[in-house]
């Protein structure tokens, strides 16, 4: 099992990045098949292999992700698109 967390900070607002989180969550749903829930403000979510949560702050994105065994040999590359999603969306 692999785990990724990546963290970034944003001049957005609470309620403009927890937006911003939801329609990243409506893509991944649509492309990979992912189940998603809010829990106060933090958007957890599933598929198979993977689960995870997006903790969204009045500054701060966090992402988490546990991945399982045949996930964990894409660790690097899940983490890039991580992180160049989160650099596009959040300025």
């Amino acid at each position: 099992m692999s785990r990724i967390h990546v963290e970034r900070p944003h001049s957005l607002g609470r309620a403009a990045a927890r937006v911003k989180a939801e329609q990243l969550a409506e893509r991944l749903a649509r492309e990979y098949e992912v189940s998603y829930r809010w829990c106060g403000d933090t958007l957890e979510f599933r598929r198979s292999g993977a689960d995870g949560r997006i903790e969204v702050g009045e500054d701060r994105v966090s992402v988490e992700i546990k991945l399982g065994l045949l996930l964990s040999a894409l660790s690097g590359s899940i983490q890039r698109e991580i992180e160049r999603a989160l650099d596009e969306r959040l300025v």
